[in-house]
C-alpha cells in the first residue's frame, strides 16, 4: 500500500507540472515554433537531468563511478525505445495542434486512458473492473471539461489520435522497462532521443532567432527543466509502483490541471459543465486508487 501511495503521488505531482506547462506552453508559442519549442525544451532538460544524475552519484560512486553508471545496454536501449514513442507522440501532438482546437486536442490526447488497458489485454493483463468503471467516468469527464460544443472531425483530430496511441505505447514501455532503471538517467536518454529527432525538423521548417529565443526562455526554463526534466522522471518513478491503467487514469489529471491552471492564472472563465468534468475526472482517479489487486474483469 505505501509503495501505491508514493507512485500516485509522484504521478499527481508530474502532472500538476504537466498541466501547469501548458501555460509555458502557450506563452511560448507566442515567440517560437513547435518544433524549435520541443528541441530546446527537451536540450534544457538533457543538460539538467546530467548536472543532477552527476550531482546524486558524486558523494557515493564519485566522479568516475557516475560516468560507469552509464555504461548500461539495457538503460540505453530502453532509453532508446521510450524516447522514439515520446517522440513520435508530442511531434504528433504539435502539429495537430495547428488544425483543431486546444480543447478537443486535450480530450483525444487524453484517450491514452482508453487505449493503454487496450494494449494491457495484449498483453495479457485483464485490468480491475474498478479500473474499467474509471476509465468510463474520466472519458465523460474529459470530454464535458474540453468538447462540450464541438464537433466535427478533421486532419488534426487524426494527428491527434495517433498522438494518444505512442503516448500509450510510451507508457507501456515505461511499464516494460522501467522497473530495475535509474529513472534518471533513463528520462536523460528520452529527453535526448526526442532533441535529435526534433532538431532536423526545427533546423528544415522553422526560422531561428536567437531573439524569439530570448524572449520566451522562462517558458522555455519551465517546459525543460520542470515539465520535461522533472516530471517525466516522476513518471518513470510512479509507474515503477502502479499497474499502467492506474498510472494514465492519474495523468489523465493533465487537462484537469491545464483547465484549473488556465482559470487561475490567465483568468479564462470554467462553465458549469467543464467543472462537472474536472470532478468527474478527479472522482475517476479516487476510484481507480480504491482498486482491489483481485478484482479484475
Amino acid at each position: 500500500m505505501k509503495s501505491r501511495i508514493k507512485g500516485s503521488l509522484c504521478l499527481l505531482l508530474g502532472t500538476v507540472i504537466w498541466g501547469s506547462a501548458f501555460i509555458a506552453q502557450s506563452v511560448g508559442m507566442d515567440h517560437i515554433g513547435p518544433f524549435t519549442f520541443q528541441t530546446i525544451r527537451c536540450a534544457l532538460a538533457v543538460i539538467f537531468l546530467l548536472l543532477t544524475a552527476t550531482l546524486f552519484d558524486l558523494k557515493k560512486y564519485g566522479f568516475s563511478g557516475s560516468l560507469a553508471r552509464w555504461k548500461n545496454p539495457a538503460l540505453w536501449k530502453a532509453g532508446l525505445i521510450c524516447g522514439a514513442a515520446l517522440f513520435v507522440a508530442a511531434s504528433l501532438q504539435q502539429v495537430g495542434l495547428v488544425y483543431t482546437d486546444a480543447g478537443k486536442a486535450g480530450f483525444i490526447t487524453a484517450m491514452y486512458i482508453v487505449l493503454v488497458p487496450v494494449i494491457g489485454l495484449f498483453l495479457h493483463r485483464k485490468p480491475p473492473k474498478t479500473i474499467v468503471i474509471s476509465v468510463l467516468l474520466a472519458v465523460l469527464g474529459l470530454y464535458l471539461l474540453s468538447c462540450m460544443g464541438v464537433s466535427g472531425i478533421n486532419v488534426g483530430d487524426l494527428l491527434l489520435m495517433g498522438c494518444a496511441l505512442a503516448f500509450a505505447v510510451q507508457i507501456t514501455f515505461i511499464d516494460r522497462f522501467a522497473s530495475e532503471l535509474d529513472g534518471l538517467r533513463l528520462n536523460c536518454i528520452q529527453a535526448l532521443v526526442v532533441t535529435l529527432l526534433s532538431l532536423p525538423l526545427m533546423l528544415f521548417t522553422e526560422t531561428v532567432e536567437g531573439a524569439s529565443i530570448l524572449a520566451c526562455w522562462p517558458s522555455l526554463a519551465f517546459a525543460g527543466i520542470l515539465s520535461m526534466g522533472v516530471a517525466y522522471t516522476l513518471q518513470i518513478v510512479g509507474q515503477k509502483h502502479l499497474e499502467p491503467a492506474a498510472a494514465s487514469l492519474i495523468m489523465s489529471l493533465e487537462s484537469v490541471f491545464a483547465a484549473l491552471g488556465g482559470w487561475l492564472v490567465l483568468n479564462e472563465t470554467m462553465t458549469l459543465w467543464e467543472l462537472t468534468g474536472c470532478a468527474l475526472v478527479f472522482a475517476a482517479v479516487i476510484l481507480s486508487q480504491l482498486s482491489p489487486a483481485g478484482d479484475q474483469v
